[in-house]
């Protein structure tokens, strides 16, 4: 139960409407042999150590700080934005948050499926720059170039939450 894979988004997914308009999107999926609750998913996901090198770098780089009651406050829904996000849309088992520049969105859900346990997803969604006369998008060489370690991170970034939510402290 342990593994990170690629899947489609599933029926539903906020991030959908980004995959619809030509966007880039991906989707990672992993299962748990207990359930989690969504808001301990997404406290999990922001406040795992893989995550805190991110807001170490946002904070340093960017001026965009957070804490960890920050990120608690996200995931009750006490709060609608944190470090360099804002809510876009949220649902019982789903958040969709957009960076400050407006160009990249994280999405978080989680399932409840019937053995019990739970099935955890993040994706991703990158608007295109530009759209080529044809109404394809273009990509930038440095967005090629990142797309193999944004891959790998995003797997990492979802099995830091896995583990936090199986070794909760």
């Amino acid at each position: 139960m342990s593994s990170i894979r690629a899947c489609p988004l599933p029926e539903g997914a906020l991030l959908l409407k980004y995959a619809q308009a030509g966007a880039y999107t991906d989707c990672f999926t992993t299962d748990m042999a207990r359930p989690a609750a969504h808001a301990a998913y997404v406290e999990a996901f922001y406040t795992s150590g893989v995550f805190k090198l991110e807001r170490f770098l946002l904070a340093w780089l960017l001026s965009k700080p957070s804490t960890d009651e920050q990120a608690r406050d996200l995931a009750s829904g006490a709060a609608d934005s944190f470090a360099a996000w804002r809510v876009e849309a949220r649902s019982p088992n789903q958040l969709l948050v957009c960076d400050f520049l407006g160009y990249t969105r994280s999405w978080l859900m989680s399932d409840q499926p019937d053995n019990g346990g739970a099935r955890l997803y993040f994706g991703t969604a990158v608007v295109p720059a530009s759209k080529r006369v044809s109404g394809q998008a273009t990509w930038t060489f440095s967005f090629k170039a990142l797309l193999g370690f944004h891959k790998l991170y995003s797997c990492a970034l979802l099995r830091a939450a896995r583990w936090r939510l199986e070794h909760p402290s």
